[in-house]
């Protein structure tokens, strides 16, 4: 073998060595590359920004549950960047995210309801919707949406189904069964009478049920007010107090009237008459005989406070939350005996929110009840009058007088 031969194999050795080393190194630099990726807490780029902006509160997590990355949401649950998550319930959410990523099930992902508290204690427990992810090796996004509201919501939609259809079937259930013991009575003249008069009974205690269901759909759904103007608390007061006198007699109970006069809000009389109206009649349904129902009008700044006060049996503490929902009776039985809807309260609160105010409940069991309805204060016509008077002058100038046309002949000077 000549020197030529030689040395092109020695060439084709020598290239063969390079590759393999070169192979050999580049196997090493990505191994060490993995290596580093499945160690590294670093939080990938871009992912930081991203949770920065996110509506929803949402964190990153190492292994050791600490939070690399946290969303401004997740603050109020107690979720800041350097600390330990302290829900097991997340740290245990963010373990099956990875457990199911090892596995290579559900590409790394876990999901959970839970009740996270928002703030401080004694602050009350939200609940939420979780979902843990794995974005590393060894970092797990944690998203989680706060469902409190929506479920209230889903549950009071139950609530109001099941509970009208119960309220809607014992009248029409009732007129029905009265219909037929007037048929098999209808050789007795007295009895027919005494049915007749059940009849009539259910069916005004059906029409009131359904009328006011449609108050408080017309007061959820309708966009604006139907005959808004500058009414006076006086009129409302005296309207709702006066719709309620006999109630008030046969019950025993004296309706005592109060506080500042001469004040106005703007709304519409009518609604506010029904919504003032409602908490004497409960007022009026859930005191003894012989008390009183304290009804007040207070300024205070710029807000209007009416305040309805009764000496009966209060309100529960656990009832409070839920009694300005539909059809929530905080005592069932005695609702049915005063002939309760369980819609009056709720009317209140939508009326009053309606006009830009607000429902307040101080109740104690064995003390009573105090609704106050804080409403924004206007002026008065007596007060706007002066005031357009006073613009009108301010247009003349000072020292001119007003122009009069001028006469044509014929025309009385």
């Amino acid at each position: 073998m000549d020197t030529t031969q030689l040395t092109l194999l020695a060439l084709g050795i020598g290239a063969i060595i390079g590759g393999a080393v070169s192979l050999l190194v580049v196997a090493s630099l990505r191994a060490r590359e993995r290596v580093l990726a499945e160690t590294s807490l670093d939080v990938p780029d871009g992912v930081r920004d991203v949770i920065h902006a996110m509506d929803d509160a949402a964190v990153v997590v190492d292994t050791s549950s600490t939070v690399l990355a946290a969303s401004g949401p997740a603050g109020p649950f107690g979720l800041t960047e350097g600390q330990v998550l302290r829900s097991d319930e997340l740290r245990s959410l963010a373990r099956r995210a990875r457990a199911a990523e090892t596995s290579g099930a559900k590409a790394g992902t876990a999901t959970s309801t839970m009740r996270l508290r928002r703030g401080a204690p004694p602050a009350e427990l939200r609940l939420v919707a979780a979902r843990a992810t794995v974005i590393s090796p060894r970092l797990v996004l944690v998203v989680f949406r706060d469902i409190t509201e929506r479920e209230r919501v889903e549950e009071m939609r139950r609530d109001f189904v099941a509970n009208t259809s119960h309220e809607l079937k014992t009248p029409v259930g009732a007129v029905s069964l009265l219909a037929e013991a007037i048929e098999s009575a209808a050789d007795d003249p007295a009895q027919v009478r005494i049915f007749a008069s059940r009849i009539g009974a259910e069916a005004a205690r059906l029409a009131n049920l359904t009328s006011r269901i449609m108050n408080l759909s017309r007061l959820q759904a309708s966009d604006e007010l139907d005959n808004v103007r500058e009414v006076s608390v006086d009129e409302i007061v005296a309207s709702a107090v006066d719709a309620h006198a006999i109630q008030a007699t046969s019950a025993g109970v004296e309706v005592i009237r109060g506080g500042d006069r001469g004040l106005y809000v703007r709304g519409d009389s009518q609604v506010l008459s029904e919504a003032v109206g409602n908490l004497v009649a409960n007022a009026i349904a859930y005191s003894p005989s012989a008390s009183s129902v304290g009804v007040g009008v207070k300024a205070e700044g710029d807000i209007v406070e009416i305040v309805v006060t009764d000496r009966g049996i209060g309100i529960a503490e656990e009832d409070q939350q839920r009694i300005f929902e539909r059809f929530y009776r905080a005592d069932q039985a005695r609702s049915r005996r005063t002939g309760g809807t369980g819609l009056g309260l709720s009317i209140v609160k939508h009326a009053v929110q309606r006009h830009g105010g607000e429902v307040r409940l101080w109740s104690r069991p064995g003390r009573g009840s105090t609704f106050t309805i804080r409403l924004p204060l206007v002026a008065g016509p007596e007060e706007i009058a002066p005031r357009k008077k006073r613009a009108r002058k301010k247009k003349l100038v000072p020292g001119a007088k007003a122009s009069r046309p001028a006469r044509t002949n014929g025309e009385p000077a």
